[in-house]
């Protein structure tokens, strides 16, 4: 399945669902960030999905980062709430979404990196090799917020 993201496109589909997930930046001792380069985009991305409606969005978070990167985590923050209207996300099986995605700030306590079938690539960058990856932006929007220290991000 494939994913185009839309922002404020004038020819953007018009959702048809809303979504609820979680993501999560996971930073290690050094400032690291782990991302993935996803495989329905290609472009490189937190850990995050849809919540399930058996768990909280904390649970989401640490779920996703397990099934996406084979860490284990523990959420130890909130990055903050992403609900911009004018981001659409199309997927090829018909699905046009709109997401409220909520980022949780976690660390590693187990597991040991590697990569599922929704990743072509997982691994730690530091602050300055982020700088130029391909990645949407409001992607980079969250990791701005995950890198700096001030207060959840309201939107």
């Amino acid at each position: 399945m494939t994913r185009t993201e839309y922002y404020d496109d004038p020819s953007a589909p018009v959702p048809n669902s809303l979504v609820v997930a979680a993501g999560a930046a996971v930073v290690d001792d050094t400032g690291r960030l782990l991302l993935q380069r996803r495989v329905d985009n290609g472009l490189w991305a937190m850990p995050g999905g849809a919540m399930e409606m058996t768990e909280s969005l904390p649970e989401a978070a640490v779920r996703e980062v397990w099934e996406e990167t084979g860490y284990r985590v523990e959420v130890t923050g909130l990055v903050g709430t992403y609900t911009d209207a004018r981001h659409v996300i199309a997927y090829s099986d018909g699905e046009v979404r709109r997401q409220f995605n909520v980022c949780f700030r976690a660390k590693v306590v187990g597991g040991e990196l590697s990569i599922s079938d929704e990743s072509h690539e997982v691994r730690w960058f530091t602050p300055s090799e982020l700088v130029d990856l391909p990645m949407h932006h409001t992607q980079r929007l969250r990791v701005e917020h995950a890198l700096g220290r001030g207060e959840p991000y309201p939107g």
